[in-house]
């Protein structure tokens, strides 16, 4: 560039200087998108997930898949060898019969099956610390040894008295009629059973759909099996017995397997039929928790009392949602302040780190005291160095000071050996040893007026009071003695 600074500027061309770092790990222009995760992939319970989070199962499926089997296997047979011949000889709304009940209990297996029974949310760590909190308030502190607390709640539902128990896995405290599932490792709300013929637990949220699932099978094995009986009755009167049933195999293995099949079908059917009518879940009527023979006053509270009105509440009510939000995403971190200490007692994992934060601030507190008590308990002007001990105009170690008046100051009682006659050699391992600590002069040092009687002089150094460091020593000794005496108390 000329030094007028009139030509033209050459163009410069600046390139973009790159901050990230330049390992082989990690790309300044390539960056990793981390995929929110949704809930169902952490979920704590022992479930079994598809399609995204929207289908939920216990982790044991296999007696499913053979209800599975069974049911297609069944119901296919008879589509295939039954139902041509019923059609043609008897009425052709046997099959249509037969597929709309089909379909229907399909559709009912799948839906107890793939949706949620009711699974009640574990609290946070949060909340189960205030859950703790709040047990511990309401049945005291002990002082004495460790006794844990009554996990129960009592509540009033119709006059009848309900314990609510708490679930130490979930960290809650159970509404009514809620259980823990050992399979499943979830308290669900109304739980009845975990029926391992749907691969699921039956619970508020899908038990009707199992009700009605085991009422339509009853049906549909009832149907087919009367049917098959119908149609080998038919070919033996044309061509024998013997003759129907080489001419449809498929009609004996049907038969046999509605037979073993059908008893427990419909006793189930009536079983959690007479349930429905009172009101009543499985795990209830197997505790017995409403039976008389518990006392007179032992009732029910939730029923109707009314068998039309208990049905239509069970199988017509509205369905509750979801509780879980399987199909949410997790919400990242976001860091908390440490609540403060409460003098409250937390039990298991809780008490002892409780324990290891207190025995740290003993620790810390009695380390801290002890360095306190190493210092000197006195203070004063800093210690001179050799050149300002002979600089002008100031008095030497020599000069006398000048005898104190009544009503001075006068040094504290508990100062032994305060002398003027302190050498250099007694002044110098002072300056090394205490070197960082300050001493306080007479003049500083606060006295009762009138200690010293009239005419009793004082003389001392006006630059510097010496402490002899024997009794100074064993000053020290003796309160850090004292010190780790209390502290060991």
């Amino acid at each position: 560039m000329p030094p007028g600074g009139g030509g033209p500027m050459k163009d410069c061309e600046y390139s973009q200087i790159s901050t990230h770092s330049s390992s082989p790990m990690e790309s300044p222009h390539k960056k990793k998108k981390i995929a929110a995760r949704r809930k169902w992939e952490v979920f704590p319970g022992r479930n079994k997930f598809f399609c995204n989070g929207r289908i939920m199962m216990a982790r044991q499926t296999g007696v499913f898949y053979l209800t599975l089997i069974l049911i297609l296997v069944t119901s296919g047979l008879f589509f295939a060898f039954d139902c041509p011949y019923l059609a043609m000889n008897i009425t052709p709304a046997i099959p249509v019969v037969g597929g709309i009940l089909f379909f229907f209990v399909m559709g009912t297996l799948l839906r107890t099956s793939f949706s949620d029974p009711g699974v009640l949310p574990r609290a946070t760590p949060d909340e189960a610390a205030d859950l703790e909190r709040q047990i511990d308030i309401a049945n005291g502190a002990s002082s004495g040894g460790y006794r844990p607390p009554p996990r129960t709640k009592e509540v009033t539902i119709n006059g009848q008295t309900v314990k609510l128990k708490y679930c130490f896995t979930c960290k809650i405290f159970r509404p009514p009629r809620a259980s823990h599932c050992s399979l499943c490792d979830n308290c669900v709300e109304r739980f009845d059973h975990h029926c391992p013929w749907v691969g699921n637990c039956v619970g508020k949220r899908n038990y009707r759909f199992f009700y009605m699932f085991i009422l339509s099978l009853s049906f549909l094995t009832v149907f087919i099996f009367a049917f098959v009986i119908t149609h080998v009755t038919l070919r033996s009167q044309q061509t024998g017995f013997l003759n129907a049933l080489k001419d449809s195999p498929a009609s004996v293995l049907e038969a046999v397997v509605c037979f073993f099949s059908v008893w427990s079908i419909v006793g189930l059917s009536g079983f959690h039929t007479y349930l429905i009518s009172s009101n009543q879940t499985t795990n209830e009527d197997i505790k017995g928790s409403w039976s008389n023979k518990r006392g007179k006053e032992n009732y029910n509270p939730y029923s109707y009392g009314n068998i039309f009105t208990n049905c239509c509440v069970a199988l017509c009510g509205p369905i509750s949602p979801s509780l879980i939000d399987r199909r949410g995403y997790i919400q990242p971190d976001t860091p908390q302040p440490a609540a403060p200490s409460s003098g409250i007692t937390m039990y298991g994992a809780t008490q002892s780190q409780s324990d290891m934060c207190d025995q740290d601030q003993c620790i810390q507190s009695t380390k801290f005291v002890l360095q306190a008590a190493a210092t000197p308990l006195l203070q004063s002007e800093p210690s001179l160095t050799s050149d300002e001990l002979h600089m002008p105009g100031k008095p030497g170690l020599g000069t006398p000071c000048t005898s104190l008046t009544l009503g001075q100051p006068t040094p504290p009682s508990s100062m032994p050996n305060l002398t003027a006659e302190a050498t250099l050699s007694d002044m110098m391992p002072l300056k090394d040893e205490h070197g960082c600590h300050q001493f306080l002069t007479p003049d500083e040092a606060p006295s009762p007026p009138r200690m010293l009687g009239a005419g009793s002089p004082l003389t001392h150094s006006r630059t510097m009071h010496v402490l002899n460091l024997t009794s100074q020593d064993s000053l020290h000794e003796d309160s850090v003695r004292g010190l780790v005496k209390l502290s060991s108390v």
